[in-house]
């Protein structure tokens, strides 16, 4: 019975992901089949800010904190810089996608079942399932723009038009000089 209930679990989460929204059920299953449970105890860190992302991870089980300092266990930090994140949630999948360092440091606040997917899982599904592999890259560049948009009208705000023009076309620059 343990079994079935755990993979009911995983079913329900992969399924039920706002993230995975844009594959089908056939696909969301092969999806699942290259996804790892990772158990974690409380107060255990699934990931340090600034550590190279080398996956995603979906909630099964538990709750999750992401905070933004860059010294966990700091309890005098502020809590507009901590999020609170269960099943069915979701983080780090832009490191699937794209080669970033981790912008948060992930500690669990319960005992936590993981799906773990990475970017070898990536590269299986891409080979095995091209046509899933680029939905999923889709998503994940959905994502990146509406970040960039919202940091750029912040970045407007604060510092001008002009100086997130100039962010944007240094960076456009920068990344097509080194092909």
């Amino acid at each position: 019975m343990g079994k079935i209930t755990n993979i009911k679990q995983q079913l329900s989460i992969v399924f039920g992901s706002k993230f995975l929204k844009n594959l089908s059920s056939p696909e969301r299953y092969e999806f699942l089949q290259l996804c790892h449970k990772r158990d974690y105890k409380e107060g255990e860190y699934v990931f340090y800010r600034n550590d190279p992302g080398t996956g995603m991870y979906f909630i099964q089980d538990g709750k999750i904190e992401l905070m933004l300092d860059a010294n966990p266990g700091n309890d005098h930090s502020d809590s507009s810089n901590k999020f609170i994140l269960d099943a069915p949630d979701s983080f780090g999948a832009l490191s699937i996608g794209y080669n970033l360092r981790r912008k948060a440091t992930a500690q669990c606040v319960t005992d936590c079942q993981l799906l773990g997917f990475f970017q070898p899982d990536f590269e299986v599904l891409r080979d095995r399932h091209p046509q899933i592999a680029v939905k999923f890259l889709q998503s994940l560049t959905n994502i990146a723009l509406r970040q960039l948009e919202q940091a750029t009208f912040i970045i407007e705000e604060v510092a001008g038009q002009e100086k997130a023009l100039q962010i944007q076309f240094d960076t456009y620059y920068e990344n097509n000089s080194e092909e």
